[in-house]
């Protein structure tokens, strides 16, 4: 069974991770949405609106599997028996960042970095955006898939 696991913060999941988690259903057996805990981040949503948003977004995809995690990813890969560690790359940019987080995993443990490319009306969209359009009142229904809804 080929697993891999898709972290981030998702806070919120947008639809260029929609678009992703989507795609990479294709690839793998079963796509393990990680929600990293990070306690000296402040996010926009608790732990568990973001896990809530995920789940409903999938709840029709018996391949996803919506998870918390604190620490090293390749340590929850380990513990878990995943092989592949899923990322989405809009940029140039991205591409450096990731890059050298993907070389570190690869140092710390036998887990390989699978990259797909966001999708072109996707590729401008990141969680930051949808958050600064959230707090200015502007339509961030556009960017995000039906089950992320600001509670009014």
């Amino acid at each position: 069974m080929k697993r891999a696991i898709f972290p981030g913060s998702f806070d919120p999941l947008t639809l260029g991770h929609y678009d992703i988690i989507k795609r990479g259903i294709t690839l793998f057996d079963e796509i393990i949405v990680a929600i990293g805990i990070n306690a000296s981040k402040k996010y926009m949503f608790s732990l568990d609106e973001r896990q809530q948003f995920i789940i409903d977004a999938f709840k029709d995809e018996p391949k996803v599997k919506v998870v918390t995690y604190k620490g090293l990813t390749v340590d929850f890969c380990q513990k878990n028996n995943v092989e592949f560690i899923l990322r989405g790359l809009r940029n140039p940019a991205d591409f450096e960042f990731e890059k050298a987080i993907a070389h570190t995993n690869r140092d710390l443990a036998p887990i390989e970095t699978i990259f797909l490319l966001t999708s072109a009306d996707t590729s401008y969209i990141a969680s930051s955006i949808v958050r600064d359009v959230i707090r200015n009142n502007g339509d961030y229904t556009k960017l995000v898939p039906d089950s992320v809804r600001v509670k009014p």
